[in-house]
C-alpha cells in the first residue's frame, strides 16, 4: 500500500442478486478483525443497504479471502444459496483463481510448485516443507514468468489449493520472495506487495453460465 496517498475504495465490477464481484484495494481487510481497519464485508453491505434500501442486517456471505495488503477481485454471496454453491466449487476444483505476482530474480518459464505449509500462528506466517510433515496441508500452484526488468520477473500464477500465505511462501521457499514481502524475505517497496487477485473464473450459482472476470494491468 503507497503511504503517500489515501487508501482507494472498493470497486464494483458486477453484481445480481446472487453475487458480487469486486476489486478490493490493498490495506483493506477481507472482513473484520474487530480493529476500525476497513474492511470488504461491511463496506459492500452498507452499498446495499444503502443502494436497494434494505431494512434491517443485510446478508453478504465471505466465500474465499484476500491478505490484506494483496489487491485485486473477490466475489461475495448475497444469498445462502449462493454461498453454499461457490464454496463447493471452491471445494471440487471448478472455482480458478489466478494472480499477478512480482518476483525478485531471474524467473524462466512455466512450472509447478508442490509443498507442504505449515501455519504459524503466532507470527501470522507459514513454513514450507518439501516433503509431508505432522501438521502440514498440501499446497500446489502453476506459474508462468514473463517480462524480466534487471530485478523482477513478472509473473502469472493459477492456485491449485488456496492456502495461507501460498503464493509468498512458496516463492521464497524457490529464491524468489515477492516485491515488497519484507515477511517472506523479499526488498521492501512503496508500491506495497507484488501481488494481484487478477482473474476469476466460476459457474453462476443459478444459471449455471460461467463467469470470468480479468482486472486489466493498472
Amino acid at each position: 500500500m503507497r503511504s503517500d496517498k489515501q487508501m482507494d475504495s472498493p470497486r464494483i465490477v458486477y453484481e445480481d442478486n446472487h453475487l458480487i464481484v469486486a476489486v478490493k484495494p490493498a490495506g483493506f481487510l477481507s472482513q473484520s478483525d474487530g480493529s476500525d481497519a476497513p474492511d470488504m464485508l461491511t463496506f459492500l453491505k452498507a452499498y446495499i443497504k444503502d443502494r436497494y434500501d434494505k431494512p434491517g442486517n443485510v446478508y453478504l456471505g465471505l466465500v474465499h479471502r484476500l491478505d490484506r495488503n494483496v489487491s485485486g477481485l473477490m466475489v461475495f454471496a448475497r444469498t445462502s444459496k449462493c454461498a453454499s454453491r461457490l464454496s463447493e466449487q471452491i471445494r471440487n476444483g471448478s472455482f480458478s483463481k489466478s494472480y499477478r505476482a512480482t518476483v525478485t530474480g531471474y524467473l524462466e518459464g512455466h512450472g509447478r510448485l508442490v509443498d507442504y505449509l505449515v501455519k504459524d500462528e503466532k507470527n501470522n506466517k507459514v513454513r514450507v516443507f518439501e516433503t509431508q510433515v505432522p501438521g502440514s496441508k498440501r499446497c500446489e500452484l502453476i506459474y508462468d514468468a514473463g517480462e524480466y526488468d534487471g530485478k523482477f520477473t513478472k509473473t502469472c500464477v493459477t492456485l491449485l489449493t488456496g492456502r495461507h500465505h501460498q503464493i509468498r511462501a512458496q516463492f521464497a521457499h524457490i529464491g524468489h520472495p515477492l516485491k515488497g514481502d519484507v515477511k517472506y524475505g523479499g526488498p521492501g517497496s512503496r508500491d506495497g506487495l507484488g501481488l494481484v487477485s487478477a482473474g476469476l473464473s466460476f459457474d453462476h450459482p443459478t444459471t449455471g453460465e460461467r463467469l470470468e472476470f480479468i482486472l486489466p494491468e493498472s
